[in-house]
């Protein structure tokens, strides 16, 4: 492990050395006082404030307001954490308890961390002004290449260590609430690569999806790259849209999610001789059921705000989108599993059909009306089944918690609903484009087309650099625990600690037995 310390210290060494100086008329407001307000008006004088004082005083309420929500938001986000440890866990068994735990709670700080390095710097160095939040421009050097006589901007260059031009009330506000989406990426992989993915392999994945595998393809989507020029430059509606995250966040874990499952293999045990797959129930589905229903309250904070202002009167459609279509997604997973697949209401699709159908409204939540709301959730709820299904019975891939089905293939879903459902209601100049936002359900056939190549372009990408990454990972320290530790349960060989004290396991269905009842027994 020491390299790894001397690589982070070299790394702080450099960026301090390289930071690039802040601009003449850029100058960063670190406490605040500046931001929102008009520059260079009159004193105030001893009668009635003047119309500039008090344009002063609304313009600097307006920021304020737009800072507590966005930050607000951040908190409920990060808060989702807890909810994606309890319901990975829960579907996992009880022998990998504080493995699966100790993964989920240490990608926080991880990922933060990375993230804060240069992550946000890749992704919003280039981001220009930060509308809602009092218009600094300091973030605003885009490594960019001309193609087709066209700027594809790739990745920004200013925001290292949230130094020099970033040191900025603005910009730390908006990197607590981008952190977190960023941890949500990063997470959803811990729980598809469950049960058998070496912890120090999982330790260094952290840093390299806080980096560069989340913050490069969010700078082509959010941070002004060439996926969200894609209207400006070629015409594509507005480019691809995403409004909280469907393919920034969720599709991308969810890619992530596929090829670790692919290299790491499936559990021992998952599959016979002849590829038919023996279900591992998981040991605990009142605590899976708890954690979705945290994941399902904190998602009102990922996609409300991701406004990045309290002030945009929107938020009321956008929460209750995102309400209908969890529901929608909950219902048609129960009902399609009762009628169609097994006869019976399985708990474990419950839950995922409702994540499925956040993870779905998460791109378009913004534009979509509440009917449209409901059908993204209905179809969802179908897709996460019959991806469950696909992935385990026809492409052979172990995924303990469905979480490729469920952030992958409905991220996917997502986008391709904005570009069908998108009304025309909302997204006046977004991404720099005139007009509102329209799919094709609505004559925006444009629109949905740079919605499939945003959805192509994430699978490639991430795809790509994520086999470089584990295979990289897998050169160095190995990405899968023996077989000895993987039979025996991972919290003692990986962790040093067993996740449940007092109790033990059932040597068949691995489940937590109290003593008293297992010594009765």
């Amino acid at each position: 492990m020491k390299w790894i310390f001397v690589l982070l210290v070299s790394m702080i060494l450099a960026v301090s050395f390289f930071s690039t100086p802040v601009m003449a008329g850029l100058e960063p407001d670190p406490s605040g006082s500046s931001t929102g307000t008009i520059m260079d008006v009159p004193a105030k004088s001893p009668g009635s404030p003047t119309l500039e004082e008090v344009a002063q005083v609304a313009g600097h309420n307006r920021v304020a307001i737009n800072f507590v929500w966005t930050l607000l938001a951040g908190f409920l986000v990060m808060f989702m954490q807890p909810g994606f440890a309890m319901v990975e866990t829960g579907f996992t068994r009880a022998k990998n308890v504080a493995h699966t735990m100790a993964m989920n709670f240490m990608v926080y700080p991880l990922g933060m961390l990375a993230f804060y390095i240069c992550g946000f710097a890749f992704m919003f160095g280039g981001l220009g002004a930060i509308g809602t939040m009092g218009g600094y421009a300091g973030l605003n050097h885009e490594f960019t290449i001309s193609l087709f006589g066209k700027p594809f901007g790739l990745f920004g260059l200013k925001g290292f260590f949230l130094s020099g031009s970033a040191y900025d009330a603005a910009v730390f506000t908006l990197f607590l609430f981008q952190m977190v989406f960023m941890d949500t990426t990063a997470t959803i992989p811990t729980g598809a690569l469950a049960e058998r993915w070496k912890f120090l392999s999982f330790f260094i994945y952290a840093w390299f999806v806080g980096t560069v595998i989340y913050p490069i393809f969010g700078n082509w989507v959010w941070g002004g790259g060439w996926l969200a020029m894609l209207g400006q430059n070629f015409g594509l509606g507005h480019g691809h849209v995403d409004f909280a995250g469907s393919s920034v966040v969720h599709m991308t874990g969810g890619v992530i999610a596929l090829v670790g499952a692919w290299l790491l293999g499936p559990r021992l045990g998952k599959f016979n001789r002849d590829g038919s797959p023996n279900p591992i129930p998981g040991h605990n589905i009142p605590m899976a059921v708890i954690g979705t229903f945290i994941l399902a309250f904190g998602w009102f904070g990922f996609n409300a705000g991701s406004t990045l202002a309290g002030t945009d009167l929107r938020i009321g459609v956008i929460a209750t989108n995102t309400m209908l279509a969890s529901a929608t997604g909950a219902l048609a997973a129960t009902l399609w599993m009762w009628l169609v697949r097994t006869k019976k209401p399985d708990p474990s699709m419950m839950c995922n059909g409702m994540l499925a159908g956040l993870v779905a409204i998460t791109a378009p939540c913004a534009f979509v009306n509440s009917i449209s709301a409901c059908i993204i959730g209905l179809v969802a709820g179908v897709l996460v089944v019959e991806a469950v299904y696909f992935i385990e019975g026809k492409l052979k891939l172990d995924d303990p918690v469905g979480a490729i089905s469920v952030h992958g293939v409905n991220g996917a879903w997502g986008c391709l609903a904005l570009g069908l459902f998108a009304d025309g209601t909302y997204g006046d100049g977004w991404n720099g484009v005139a007009g509102t936002v329209k799919g094709l359900f609505y004559g925006g056939t444009s629109q949905f087309i740079a919605q499939c190549i945003g959805i192509i372009s994430n699978f490639i990408y991430v795809g790509l650099i994520s086999i470089i990454v584990f295979k990289l990972i897998d050169l160095i320290v190995g990405n899968r625990v023996e077989p000895e530790a993987e039979i025996t349960g991972l919290d003692i060989p990986e962790m040093g600690v067993p996740g449940y004290t007092g109790v033990k396991l059932d040597k068949h269905s691995e489940t937590p037995i109290s003593r008293e009842v297992f010594t009765i027994g």
